[in-house]
């Protein structure tokens, strides 16, 4: 008797232990899907997965007797009326040597517009020894109506691609870009009269 009398208390116990681990399961999924979107950027800032390329400090200090082919391509994606382009279609800089290049941007619209751009390298495999010291891709862009501004990149190629077995044999590489709409700061709100201004803090 006493047996059986516990019988229902430990199947209780069971079915609600099986219910806390289902909700558990639920729950770190949900965080896991949430983190996903940050954790893949880092992911790919640090390996240069999916031509992501690396934001460095300092320049090199080795520089091969061996070119590396670099071209550049501009888009600007719709929302922006901007006319985005390189100054220079390509370069031929030596592997491990510093370089500036410049980009222009022109605001064609009647009003201040603002940008942001994204970047990526191809093929894939170099972005991890494309490193950029200087680029206007880092901040946001404001640009009046009419306004042109030269946008400067200062970048360098590790010299160590020639090392890895899967890029040892790139001699050319793409660095694109692509401007995105930004939304900028609320304007200042004010009666028509103008004797009372509101400002609504950001």
């Amino acid at each position: 008797m006493s047996e059986n009398a516990g019988t229902p208390k430990k199947q209780g116990r069971n079915n609600g232990a099986v219910v806390m681990m289902c909700l558990s399961f639920v729950f770190g999924m949900g965080a896991m899907s949430y983190a996903a979107v940050p954790l893949y950027r880092i992911f790919c800032q640090v390996t240069g997965y999916n031509g992501t390329t690396q934001r460095v400090d300092q320049v090199s200090s080795v520089v091969l007797d061996r070119t590396m082919r670099v071209t550049f391509d501009a888009n600007v994606a719709p929302g922006l009326q901007w006319e985005f382009k390189p100054v220079e279609r390509e370069v031929n800089p030596k592997i491990g040597e510093t370089i500036q290049v410049n980009f222009t941007a022109e605001n064609r619209s009647n009003e201040t517009q603002r940008g942001q751009a994204v970047f990526n390298v191809t093929p894939g495999e170099a972005g991890v020894y494309f490193n950029k010291v200087q680029c206007f891709c880092f901040t946001e862009t404001d640009l009046k109506p009419g306004e042109k501004l030269d946008m400067p990149v200062v970048f360098y190629i590790d010299p160590e691609i020639v090392k890895a077995v899967e890029s040892k044999d790139i001699h050319t590489v793409t660095l694109s870009y692509t401007f995105y709409p930004k939304e900028g700061p609320k304007p200042v709100a004010s009666n028509e009269g103008g004797a009372e201004k509101i400002e609504k803090k950001l």
